[in-house]
């Protein structure tokens, strides 16, 4: 009974949409599509690239300067013009104390690493998206050839009643409640198809397609389709909270250091006026910090760090009662996707059957008939509804876990 209930299933939810053209995608093939052109993607590599370039920029060294000066010039007597002056040529060099150059590098490479992230999190969502898609594009189709269904048999039956009233053996109401029927159908027809071109656009619009798009959803059916993609060790938010801690942590080092005062080297050479005299010219700088000690700097960092503390154990608080959440909704999905294509689905199909052939012997009221085909496809849509249900469930906590990959092959 069970494999005659799936090939039902099959035959119905025939894969392959009925409306798109085109090349049918599967759903690894619409992600790959997807990562080459969503802006959000793009972005993250952006910041991905400028956070490169900030750890070589934090590497490097302060530039020296070179410094020229004339003095005792423009003047009157022996100092007019340039001639009689003193001219100095210096160069001066900073030197970092304390270890700022590799607190500012440790910063850039903890922000780096949360760009990485970053870029991981934004795969992830698009993956999501991507997935959700596809799953209304796949129930939407489903959807289309329940209501052809439906609406076939509402013809058939109109043009039944309208039959039984021609000989006279069923009054004009029967014909009217028909023709009612027929009319829903239609409507719930066009409802359908309406919706497979929206979905179908939306596909096409995330993966950048001109034209809409098929797919390939031989998984849909499948309440027992194995989920691919190993989920990564922790969250991904719980994995950017971290790493903005640690950037935190590393903000909070380098302010510390940065209340090292820095000290300026300067050499240089000095000319007297126009006789071939020369000096050494030799300087050391220090900073007073009278004005700005650093404390308040300190004290932002500290705060920043606090801040990114909480929010990292908020988030791992958030992240477990999701998952649980999450895999919840999985297994109760799974259990509704089995019991909508399972008993409920054969004694739905069954009445129908009987309804359908009782009719057309007389021996059925045309209630009974209308009933019966109403129930079963309420049944179908129910079948649809539990197993998108659960491919989006199965998709959410996939995305909870950190997994970036499709959850489905094809």
């Amino acid at each position: 009974m069970k494999c005659s209930v799936i090939a039902a299933l099959l035959v119905i939810f025939a894969a392959g949409p009925a409306l798109a053209e085109g090349t049918a995608l599967t759903l690894a093939e619409a992600i790959a599509r997807a990562r080459n052109q969503a802006p959000q993607l793009q972005g993250a590599d952006a910041a991905l690239r400028a956070a490169d370039a900030n750890v070589g920029l934090s590497s490097l060294r302060p530039n020296p300067t070179l410094s020229v000066e004339a003095e005792n010039v423009l003047g009157s007597g022996r100092y007019a013009g340039f001639g009689g002056g003193e001219k100095t040529f210096s160069l001066s060099m900073p030197l970092e104390l304390g270890g700022k150059r590799g607190a500012r590098v440790r910063v850039a490479e903890a922000e780096r690493g949360a760009a990485r992230i970053g870029r991981q999190v934004a795969q992830a969502d698009l993956t999501f998206q991507i997935t959700e898609a596809f799953v209304t594009l796949a129930a939407s189709e489903r959807y289309v050839e329940i209501a052809k269904a439906s609406h076939a048999l509402a013809e058939r039956a109109h043009h039944a009643a309208r039959e039984r009233v021609r000989v006279g053996k069923a009054s004009p109401i029967e014909e009217q409640r028909a023709d009612v029927l027929r009319i829903n159908a239609e409507v719930r027809l066009d409802k359908a198809i309406r919706a497979t071109r929206l979905a179908s656009a939306t596909i096409a619009r995330l993966t950048g397609s001109t034209t809409p798009v098929a797919i390939t959803s031989t998984w849909f059916e499948r309440t027992d389709a194995a989920v691919v993609g190993q989920p990564a060790v922790s969250s991904l938010a719980l994995a950017a909270a971290e790493a903005e801690l640690t950037a935190a942590n590393a903000r909070v080092d380098a302010a510390r250091r940065d209340r090292i005062p820095d000290v300026t080297l300067t050499a240089g050479m000095r000319r007297y006026g126009e006789s071939s005299e020369k000096a050494a010219v030799l300087a050391l700088s220090v900073p007073l910090p009278l004005f700005n000690p650093g404390t308040a700097a300190i004290a932002r960092s500290r705060a920043e760090y606090d801040r990114a503390s909480a929010a990292r154990r908020a988030v791992a608080l958030e992240f477990e009662q999701s998952t649980a959440q999450a895999e919840a909704d999985v297994a109760d999905a799974l259990a509704a996707a089995r019991a909508a294509t399972g008993p409920a689905f054969a004694a739905a199909e069954e009445a129908a059957r009987i309804a359908r052939i009782g009719y057309a012997e007389g021996k059925f009221p045309q209630l009974e008939l209308i009933e019966a085909e109403r129930s079963l496809a309420a049944t179908r849509e129910s079948s649809v509804d539990a197993l998108a249900a659960l491919h989006t469930a199965r998709a959410r906590l996939a995305r909870l876990q950190g997994s970036n990959s499709p959850i489905y092959k094809d």
